[in-house]
Protein backbone atom coordinates (compact mmCIF):
# COMPACT_ATOMS: atom_id res chain seq x y z
CA UNK A 1 0.00 0.00 0.00
CA UNK A 2 1.20 3.64 -1.24
CA UNK A 3 2.29 5.80 2.04
CA UNK A 4 0.30 8.63 2.71
CA UNK A 5 2.79 11.38 2.85
CA UNK A 6 4.14 9.91 -0.63
CA UNK A 7 0.57 9.72 -2.15
CA UNK A 8 0.30 13.57 -0.97
CA UNK A 9 3.84 14.55 -2.74
CA UNK A 10 2.11 12.83 -6.07
CA UNK A 11 -0.50 14.94 -5.75
CA UNK A 12 1.31 18.20 -5.12
CA UNK A 13 3.87 17.15 -7.31
CA UNK A 14 1.08 16.51 -10.42
CA UNK A 15 -1.15 19.86 -9.24
CA UNK A 16 2.29 22.03 -10.03
CA UNK A 17 2.94 20.28 -13.21
CA UNK A 18 -0.61 20.77 -14.17
CA UNK A 19 -0.84 24.74 -12.53
CA UNK A 20 2.76 25.16 -14.71
CA UNK A 21 1.02 25.22 -18.22
CA UNK A 22 -2.66 26.61 -16.66
CA UNK A 23 -5.86 26.13 -17.75
CA UNK A 24 -6.85 27.39 -21.59
CA UNK A 25 -10.20 27.72 -22.92
CA UNK A 26 -11.25 26.17 -26.40
CA UNK A 27 -13.63 27.98 -28.60
CA UNK A 28 -14.65 25.65 -31.66
CA UNK A 29 -16.78 26.38 -34.40
CA UNK A 30 -18.52 23.29 -33.81
CA UNK A 31 -18.07 20.05 -31.50
CA UNK A 32 -16.90 18.09 -34.36
CA UNK A 33 -13.44 20.09 -34.13
CA UNK A 34 -12.56 18.48 -31.39
CA UNK A 35 -12.66 15.05 -33.21
CA UNK A 36 -11.10 16.11 -36.20
CA UNK A 37 -7.93 17.86 -34.37
CA UNK A 38 -7.81 14.93 -31.36
CA UNK A 39 -4.01 14.71 -32.07
CA UNK A 40 -3.04 18.31 -31.52
CA UNK A 41 -5.84 18.31 -28.54
CA UNK A 42 -4.50 15.02 -27.00
CA UNK A 43 -0.55 16.16 -27.14
CA UNK A 44 -1.37 19.75 -24.87
CA UNK A 45 -3.46 17.40 -22.50
CA UNK A 46 -0.41 15.28 -22.49
CA UNK A 47 1.60 18.20 -21.94
CA UNK A 48 -0.23 19.00 -18.85
CA UNK A 49 -2.83 21.65 -20.23
CA UNK A 50 -6.40 21.92 -18.68
CA UNK A 51 -8.62 22.24 -21.59
CA UNK A 52 -12.04 23.28 -21.69
CA UNK A 53 -14.41 22.96 -24.85
CA UNK A 54 -16.58 25.78 -25.47
CA UNK A 55 -18.79 26.57 -28.36
CA UNK A 56 -18.00 30.61 -29.36
CA UNK A 57 -21.21 31.35 -29.30
CA UNK A 58 -21.77 29.84 -26.04
CA UNK A 59 -24.15 32.67 -23.83
CA UNK A 60 -21.96 31.40 -20.63
CA UNK A 61 -18.14 32.13 -21.97
CA UNK A 62 -15.85 34.70 -19.74
CA UNK A 63 -12.72 35.07 -19.45
CA UNK A 64 -12.79 36.75 -15.94
CA UNK A 65 -14.96 36.15 -12.40
CA UNK A 66 -14.24 38.92 -10.14
CA UNK A 67 -11.71 40.45 -12.18
CA UNK A 68 -9.51 37.95 -11.77
CA UNK A 69 -9.05 36.14 -15.28
CA UNK A 70 -10.16 32.22 -15.21
CA UNK A 71 -8.02 30.66 -17.75
CA UNK A 72 -4.06 31.64 -18.60
CA UNK A 73 -3.99 30.48 -22.33
CA UNK A 74 -7.11 31.02 -25.16
CA UNK A 75 -7.53 28.72 -28.38
CA UNK A 76 -9.80 30.13 -31.33
CA UNK A 77 -10.58 27.75 -33.58
CA UNK A 78 -13.41 29.03 -34.68
CA UNK A 79 -12.71 31.17 -37.99
CA UNK A 80 -16.41 31.56 -38.87
CA UNK A 81 -17.67 33.51 -35.99
CA UNK A 82 -19.01 36.43 -36.18
CA UNK A 83 -19.65 37.40 -32.72
CA UNK A 84 -18.56 35.39 -29.68
CA UNK A 85 -21.19 35.00 -27.16
CA UNK A 86 -21.21 35.42 -23.19
CA UNK A 87 -18.81 38.59 -22.27
CA UNK A 88 -16.35 37.97 -24.68
CA UNK A 89 -15.62 40.05 -27.48
CA UNK A 90 -12.23 41.41 -29.10
CA UNK A 91 -11.68 44.29 -26.60
CA UNK A 92 -11.87 41.58 -23.91
CA UNK A 93 -9.13 39.79 -25.85
CA UNK A 94 -7.03 42.17 -26.02
CA UNK A 95 -7.56 43.32 -22.71
CA UNK A 96 -7.23 39.27 -21.80
CA UNK A 97 -3.58 39.49 -23.61
CA UNK A 98 -2.61 42.94 -21.97
CA UNK A 99 -3.16 40.48 -18.90
CA UNK A 100 -0.20 38.40 -19.98
CA UNK A 101 -2.66 36.16 -21.69
CA UNK A 102 -1.15 33.85 -24.96
CA UNK A 103 -3.49 33.25 -27.68
CA UNK A 104 -3.44 31.33 -30.76
CA UNK A 105 -5.79 31.54 -32.74
CA UNK A 106 -6.60 30.10 -36.64
CA UNK A 107 -8.85 31.26 -39.63
CA UNK A 108 -9.77 30.13 -43.35
CA UNK A 109 -11.18 31.05 -46.12
CA UNK A 110 -14.73 31.23 -44.32
CA UNK A 111 -13.35 33.96 -41.78
CA UNK A 112 -16.11 36.32 -40.20
CA UNK A 113 -15.47 39.48 -38.34
CA UNK A 114 -14.68 38.35 -34.91
CA UNK A 115 -11.50 36.97 -35.96
CA UNK A 116 -10.85 39.68 -38.62
CA UNK A 117 -11.22 42.37 -35.86
CA UNK A 118 -8.85 40.80 -33.28
CA UNK A 119 -5.83 40.57 -36.24
CA UNK A 120 -6.10 44.52 -37.15
CA UNK A 121 -5.69 44.96 -33.24
CA UNK A 122 -2.90 43.00 -33.75
CA UNK A 123 -1.45 44.42 -36.95
CA UNK A 124 -2.70 41.76 -39.27
CA UNK A 125 -4.72 42.29 -42.03
CA UNK A 126 -6.70 39.16 -43.22
CA UNK A 127 -7.98 38.81 -47.09
CA UNK A 128 -11.47 38.96 -48.10
CA UNK A 129 -13.85 35.96 -47.35
CA UNK A 130 -13.78 33.19 -50.10
CA UNK A 131 -10.27 33.96 -50.60
CA UNK A 132 -7.43 31.22 -50.22
CA UNK A 133 -3.92 31.10 -50.94
CA UNK A 134 -2.82 29.95 -54.41
CA UNK A 135 0.26 28.39 -56.01
CA UNK A 136 0.28 27.02 -58.74
CA UNK A 137 4.54 25.50 -58.59
CA UNK A 138 4.18 24.60 -55.31
CA UNK A 139 1.57 22.44 -54.48
CA UNK A 140 0.10 18.75 -53.54
CA UNK A 141 -0.53 16.48 -56.56
CA UNK A 142 -3.62 15.28 -54.39
CA UNK A 143 -4.94 18.53 -54.81
CA UNK A 144 -8.56 19.25 -56.24
CA UNK A 145 -7.21 21.27 -59.22
CA UNK A 146 -7.47 24.71 -57.78
CA UNK A 147 -4.10 24.52 -56.43
CA UNK A 148 -5.09 25.87 -52.73
CA UNK A 149 -3.36 22.79 -51.15
CA UNK A 150 0.09 24.26 -51.15
CA UNK A 151 3.18 22.94 -49.62
CA UNK A 152 5.79 25.20 -47.87
CA UNK A 153 9.43 24.30 -46.76
CA UNK A 154 11.56 25.04 -44.41
CA UNK A 155 12.86 27.92 -46.50
CA UNK A 156 10.02 29.68 -45.64
CA UNK A 157 9.98 29.49 -42.15
CA UNK A 158 11.64 32.15 -39.98
CA UNK A 159 15.08 31.22 -38.43
CA UNK A 160 13.76 31.39 -34.37
CA UNK A 161 14.10 27.53 -33.36
CA UNK A 162 12.51 28.36 -30.58
CA UNK A 163 9.41 29.31 -32.60
CA UNK A 164 9.45 26.74 -35.40
CA UNK A 165 11.83 23.92 -34.33
CA UNK A 166 14.87 22.49 -35.87
CA UNK A 167 14.12 22.94 -39.79
CA UNK A 168 16.85 20.88 -41.29
CA UNK A 169 14.50 18.06 -39.86
CA UNK A 170 11.38 19.69 -40.84
CA UNK A 171 9.49 17.77 -43.75
CA UNK A 172 7.07 19.84 -46.24
CA UNK A 173 4.63 21.34 -44.96
CA UNK A 174 0.77 21.50 -45.80
CA UNK A 175 -1.29 24.48 -45.66
CA UNK A 176 -4.98 24.88 -46.95
CA UNK A 177 -5.84 28.79 -46.06
CA UNK A 178 -6.51 32.10 -46.22
CA UNK A 179 -3.25 34.38 -46.86
CA UNK A 180 -2.49 37.84 -44.67
CA UNK A 181 -0.38 40.72 -44.91
CA UNK A 182 1.31 42.23 -42.05
CA UNK A 183 1.77 45.70 -40.65
CA UNK A 184 5.77 46.76 -42.01
CA UNK A 185 5.56 49.36 -39.44
CA UNK A 186 4.76 46.80 -36.38
CA UNK A 187 8.09 45.81 -34.51
CA UNK A 188 6.14 42.94 -32.41
CA UNK A 189 5.02 41.13 -35.76
CA UNK A 190 7.10 38.33 -36.29
CA UNK A 191 5.92 36.81 -39.98
CA UNK A 192 6.50 32.81 -39.19
CA UNK A 193 5.67 31.30 -42.56
CA UNK A 194 5.27 32.79 -45.75
CA UNK A 195 4.09 31.72 -48.73
CA UNK A 196 6.71 30.94 -51.92
CA UNK A 197 7.35 34.02 -54.53
CA UNK A 198 4.51 32.30 -56.68
CA UNK A 199 1.87 32.21 -54.25
CA UNK A 200 -0.63 34.74 -53.89
CA UNK A 201 -3.96 34.90 -51.68
CA UNK A 202 -7.36 35.28 -54.18
CA UNK A 203 -10.72 33.83 -54.68
CA UNK A 204 -10.15 30.10 -56.72
CA UNK A 205 -13.33 30.55 -58.56
CA UNK A 206 -13.01 34.18 -59.27
CA UNK A 207 -10.46 35.47 -62.43
CA UNK A 208 -7.71 38.08 -61.22
CA UNK A 209 -8.74 40.97 -62.79
CA UNK A 210 -6.99 43.25 -59.72
CA UNK A 211 -4.29 43.05 -58.00
CA UNK A 212 -4.46 39.99 -54.91
CA UNK A 213 -4.25 41.33 -51.43
CA UNK A 214 -0.99 39.48 -50.89
CA UNK A 215 1.34 37.95 -53.21
CA UNK A 216 4.78 35.81 -53.24
CA UNK A 217 6.87 36.57 -50.16
CA UNK A 218 4.45 39.53 -48.55
CA UNK A 219 1.56 36.27 -48.48
CA UNK A 220 1.86 35.69 -44.47
CA UNK A 221 0.40 31.96 -44.17
CA UNK A 222 1.24 32.00 -40.17
CA UNK A 223 2.29 34.79 -38.13
CA UNK A 224 3.18 35.56 -34.17
CA UNK A 225 3.70 38.42 -31.93
CA UNK A 226 5.03 39.36 -28.44
CA UNK A 227 3.66 41.82 -26.35
CA UNK A 228 5.57 44.29 -25.07
CA UNK A 229 4.82 42.27 -21.16
CA UNK A 230 5.84 39.71 -23.15
CA UNK A 231 2.46 37.76 -23.83
CA UNK A 232 2.00 35.78 -27.00
CA UNK A 233 -0.58 35.21 -30.06
CA UNK A 234 -0.06 33.36 -32.95
CA UNK A 235 -2.42 33.72 -36.01
CA UNK A 236 -2.50 30.75 -38.36
CA UNK A 237 -4.55 31.12 -41.97
CA UNK A 238 -5.42 27.58 -41.97
CA UNK A 239 -7.81 25.46 -39.74
CA UNK A 240 -6.90 22.74 -41.50
CA UNK A 241 -3.47 22.97 -40.40
CA UNK A 242 -3.74 21.66 -36.88
CA UNK A 243 -6.58 18.38 -38.72
CA UNK A 244 -5.28 14.96 -37.64
CA UNK A 245 -5.71 14.47 -41.89
CA UNK A 246 -3.22 16.97 -42.41
CA UNK A 247 -1.07 15.84 -39.44
CA UNK A 248 -0.86 12.00 -40.77
CA UNK A 249 -1.08 12.76 -44.81
CA UNK A 250 1.98 11.96 -46.51
CA UNK A 251 3.25 14.67 -48.71
CA UNK A 252 3.87 14.73 -53.19
CA UNK A 253 4.91 18.05 -53.75
CA UNK A 254 4.87 18.95 -57.85
CA UNK A 255 8.14 20.84 -57.78
CA UNK A 256 9.63 17.32 -56.57
CA UNK A 257 9.94 13.82 -57.50
CA UNK A 258 10.21 12.63 -54.14
CA UNK A 259 7.27 11.95 -51.58
CA UNK A 260 7.44 12.14 -47.74
CA UNK A 261 5.56 9.94 -45.75
CA UNK A 262 3.83 12.20 -43.22
CA UNK A 263 3.74 15.79 -43.58
CA UNK A 264 5.48 18.17 -41.30
CA UNK A 265 2.45 19.56 -39.79
CA UNK A 266 2.43 18.03 -36.39
CA UNK A 267 6.19 19.00 -35.74
CA UNK A 268 5.79 22.66 -36.53
CA UNK A 269 2.26 22.86 -34.98
CA UNK A 270 4.04 21.06 -31.72
CA UNK A 271 6.86 23.97 -32.05
CA UNK A 272 4.17 26.89 -32.26
CA UNK A 273 1.92 25.94 -29.65
CA UNK A 274 5.23 25.15 -27.46
CA UNK A 275 6.34 28.67 -27.97
CA UNK A 276 2.94 30.53 -27.48
CA UNK A 277 1.79 28.66 -24.59
CA UNK A 278 5.12 29.95 -23.09
CA UNK A 279 6.80 26.31 -22.89
CA UNK A 280 9.70 27.24 -25.02
CA UNK A 281 11.98 30.70 -25.51
CA UNK A 282 10.88 32.07 -21.60
CA UNK A 283 13.56 33.71 -19.54
CA UNK A 284 14.20 34.48 -16.20
CA UNK A 285 17.02 36.22 -13.75
CA UNK A 286 17.54 34.01 -10.67
CA UNK A 287 20.50 35.55 -9.64
CA UNK A 288 22.55 39.31 -9.31
CA UNK A 289 25.73 40.48 -7.81
CA UNK A 290 28.17 43.10 -8.31
CA UNK A 291 30.99 44.05 -6.33
CA UNK A 292 34.35 45.72 -6.13
CA UNK A 293 37.31 43.35 -7.29
CA UNK A 294 38.77 40.98 -5.14
CA UNK A 295 35.35 41.43 -2.75
CA UNK A 296 32.02 39.37 -2.69
CA UNK A 297 29.37 41.66 -1.44
CA UNK A 298 28.53 44.36 -2.85
CA UNK A 299 29.55 48.18 -1.49
CA UNK A 300 27.54 50.55 0.00
CA UNK A 301 28.94 52.99 -2.94
CA UNK A 302 31.39 52.56 -5.59
CA UNK A 303 34.05 55.14 -6.07
CA UNK A 304 35.41 56.66 -9.08
CA UNK A 305 37.84 54.50 -11.20
CA UNK A 306 37.18 51.55 -9.16
CA UNK A 307 37.49 47.78 -10.97
CA UNK A 308 34.11 46.14 -10.60
CA UNK A 309 32.37 43.01 -11.24
CA UNK A 310 29.19 42.06 -12.19
CA UNK A 311 27.42 38.46 -12.04
CA UNK A 312 23.99 37.71 -13.70
CA UNK A 313 22.89 34.30 -13.68
CA UNK A 314 20.02 33.75 -16.70
CA UNK A 315 17.48 30.60 -16.80
CA UNK A 316 15.75 29.03 -19.66
CA UNK A 317 12.00 26.75 -19.04
CA UNK A 318 12.89 23.38 -21.05
CA UNK A 319 10.40 20.50 -20.53
CA UNK A 320 9.06 21.69 -17.25
CA UNK A 321 12.42 22.50 -16.02
CA UNK A 322 14.78 25.72 -15.56
CA UNK A 323 18.28 25.20 -16.80
CA UNK A 324 20.97 27.68 -17.78
CA UNK A 325 20.48 29.64 -20.46
CA UNK A 326 23.55 29.70 -23.21
CA UNK A 327 24.23 32.98 -25.10
CA UNK A 328 27.32 34.68 -26.52
CA UNK A 329 25.68 38.00 -27.11
CA UNK A 330 24.51 39.42 -23.78
CA UNK A 331 25.50 42.72 -23.03
CA UNK A 332 25.52 44.51 -19.87
CA UNK A 333 25.60 48.55 -19.57
CA UNK A 334 27.01 50.82 -16.81
CA UNK A 335 24.04 53.60 -17.13
CA UNK A 336 24.16 57.05 -15.68
CA UNK A 337 20.85 58.84 -18.24
CA UNK A 338 23.20 57.37 -20.99
CA UNK A 339 25.88 54.03 -20.95
CA UNK A 340 28.85 54.76 -20.04
CA UNK A 341 29.81 51.46 -20.21
CA UNK A 342 28.49 48.57 -22.45
CA UNK A 343 30.45 45.38 -22.54
CA UNK A 344 29.60 41.74 -24.05
CA UNK A 345 30.05 39.33 -20.83
CA UNK A 346 31.23 36.03 -20.68
CA UNK A 347 29.56 33.34 -19.44
CA UNK A 348 31.55 31.51 -16.53
CA UNK A 349 29.97 28.52 -14.31
CA UNK A 350 26.52 29.22 -15.78
CA UNK A 351 26.92 32.76 -14.98
CA UNK A 352 27.47 35.70 -17.22
CA UNK A 353 29.99 37.97 -15.35
CA UNK A 354 31.92 41.66 -16.46
CA UNK A 355 34.47 42.96 -15.18
CA UNK A 356 35.15 46.83 -16.21
CA UNK A 357 36.19 50.02 -14.50
CA UNK A 358 33.73 52.58 -13.13
CA UNK A 359 33.82 55.73 -15.25
CA UNK A 360 35.74 59.02 -13.73
CA UNK A 361 32.20 60.46 -13.14
CA UNK A 362 30.32 60.23 -10.17
CA UNK A 363 26.44 59.80 -9.52
CA UNK A 364 23.79 57.24 -9.79
CA UNK A 365 23.90 54.96 -12.00
CA UNK A 366 22.52 51.71 -12.55
CA UNK A 367 23.74 47.91 -14.18
CA UNK A 368 21.49 47.07 -16.66
CA UNK A 369 21.15 43.62 -19.17
CA UNK A 370 18.17 44.10 -21.21
CA UNK A 371 18.51 41.67 -23.52
CA UNK A 372 15.49 41.43 -26.51
CA UNK A 373 16.45 38.10 -29.23
CA UNK A 374 13.89 36.80 -31.25
CA UNK A 375 12.05 33.76 -29.91
CA UNK A 376 12.66 34.99 -26.16
CA UNK A 377 10.85 36.69 -23.66
CA UNK A 378 12.24 40.15 -23.30
CA UNK A 379 14.92 39.71 -20.16
CA UNK A 380 14.99 43.33 -18.63
CA UNK A 381 17.21 43.67 -15.11
CA UNK A 382 18.46 46.87 -13.58
CA UNK A 383 20.22 47.13 -10.19
CA UNK A 384 20.83 50.86 -8.76
CA UNK A 385 24.01 52.05 -7.12
CA UNK A 386 25.77 54.86 -6.88
CA UNK A 387 29.25 56.30 -8.04
CA UNK A 388 31.39 58.90 -5.51
CA UNK A 389 34.01 60.85 -6.05
CA UNK A 390 37.46 60.24 -3.91
CA UNK A 391 38.05 61.37 -0.81
CA UNK A 392 40.99 63.88 -0.13
CA UNK A 393 42.89 61.12 1.28
CA UNK A 394 42.97 59.19 -1.79
CA UNK A 395 44.48 61.24 -4.40
CA UNK A 396 48.03 61.11 -5.62
CA UNK A 397 50.00 63.18 -3.81
CA UNK A 398 52.40 63.98 -6.37
CA UNK A 399 51.72 63.60 -10.53
CA UNK A 400 54.04 63.13 -12.77
CA UNK A 401 52.06 65.62 -15.03
CA UNK A 402 52.01 68.59 -12.35
CA UNK A 403 55.86 68.08 -12.19
CA UNK A 404 56.89 71.80 -14.46
CA UNK A 405 53.88 73.11 -11.96
CA UNK A 406 55.81 72.01 -8.77
CA UNK A 407 59.14 73.52 -10.24
CA UNK A 408 58.00 76.53 -10.98
CA UNK A 409 56.20 77.36 -7.24
CA UNK A 410 59.23 76.22 -6.43
CA UNK A 411 61.68 78.37 -8.13
CA UNK A 412 59.76 81.19 -7.39
CA UNK A 413 59.99 80.66 -3.83
CA UNK A 414 63.61 80.34 -4.55
CA UNK A 415 63.91 83.62 -6.62
CA UNK A 416 61.93 85.63 -3.41
CA UNK A 417 64.21 84.14 -0.50
CA UNK A 418 67.14 85.31 -3.17
CA UNK A 419 65.71 88.60 -3.78
CA UNK A 420 64.58 89.39 0.06
CA UNK A 421 68.56 88.08 0.88
CA UNK A 422 70.06 90.72 -1.55
CA UNK A 423 67.63 93.64 -0.39
CA UNK A 424 68.12 93.70 2.80
CA UNK A 425 71.56 92.88 3.04
CA UNK A 426 73.45 94.38 -0.26
CA UNK A 427 75.34 97.36 0.41
CA UNK A 428 75.58 100.41 -2.25
CA UNK A 429 79.51 100.55 -2.22
CA UNK A 430 79.09 103.33 -5.19
CA UNK A 431 78.09 106.10 -2.97
CA UNK A 432 80.47 104.88 0.14
CA UNK A 433 82.67 106.31 -2.38
CA UNK A 434 81.85 109.34 -3.26
CA UNK A 435 81.52 110.61 0.08
CA UNK A 436 85.40 109.80 1.17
Amino acid sequence: MTPFWLTVLFSIITIGYVAANGPTLVLLDHLSIKETHSIFFKALQDRGFDLTFKLADDATLTLTKYGNPIYKHLILFSPSVEEFGGSINVQSITDFIDNGGNVLVTANENVGDAIRELAVECGLEIDEEGAQVIDHLNYDLSDDGSHTLIVTKSDNLINAKTIVGDKAKLNPVLFHGIGMISDPKNPLILDVMKGSSTSYSFVPTKKVTEYPHAVGKNTVLISALQARNNARIVFVGSLDFFSDTFFQSSVKPKSEDKVYDKSGNEQLATSLAKWVFMEEGVLRVSGVNHFIKGQKSPPEYYTIMEDAEYWITIETYNNGKWIPFEANDVQLEFVRIDPFVRITMKRESNRYVARFRIPDVYGVYQFKVDYKRIGYTNLYSTTQVSVRPLEHTQYERFIVSAYPYYFSAFSMMAGVFVFSFVFLYFKDTSKHSKTD
